[in-house]
C-alpha cells in the first residue's frame, strides 16, 4: 500500500524559510518521479515542483523558481522541499505526490 507522509509545515513570517519532508513507503521510491503540489484556500490544486528518479532533472512552477528547491534521498525514501524567501501567497497545504496519489498534506502559513 502506497503511503506518503508529509511534515515540516508551520507558520512563518514573510521572507522566512521552511523545509518540508515526505517519507514514502509501499513502493520502490527510487524508481519514481516525485512531485510537490499545493492547495491554497478556495483554489485548485497547483503544481509546485517535480524531480526525476536520480534527483538531477527538476521542474518548478514559475512562481517558486529561484526560491524553492526540490530534492530527494533515495536511500531514505524521502522527498524534500526547501522553501526560502516565503511570501504570503505561498500559504497553502502542501502535498507530496506519486502519480495521482498524495499524502495528507502539511500546512504552510506565511503571515506577518
Amino acid at each position: 500500500q502506497v503511503q506518503l507522509v508529509e511534515s515540516g509545515g508551520g507558520s512563518v513570517q514573510p521572507g522566512g524559510s521552511l523545509r518540508l519532508s515526505c517519507v514514502a513507503s509501499g513502493f520502490i521510491f527510487a524508481n519514481n518521479v516525485m512531485a510537490w503540489f499545493r492547495q491554497a484556500p478556495g483554489k485548485e490544486l497547483e503544481f509546485v515542483a517535480n524531480l526525476d528518479v536520480h534527483g538531477r532533472i527538476t521542474y518548478y512552477h514559475p512562481s517558486v523558481k529561484g526560491r524553492f528547491t526540490i530534492s530527494r534521498d533515495n536511500a531514505a525514501n524521502t522527498l524534500y522541499l526547501q522553501m526560502n524567501a516565503l511570501k504570503a501567497e505561498d500559504t497553502a497545504v502542501y502535498y507530496c505526490r506519486k502519480d495521482t496519489i498524495r499524502g495528507q498534506g502539511t500546512q504552510v502559513t506565511v503571515s506577518s
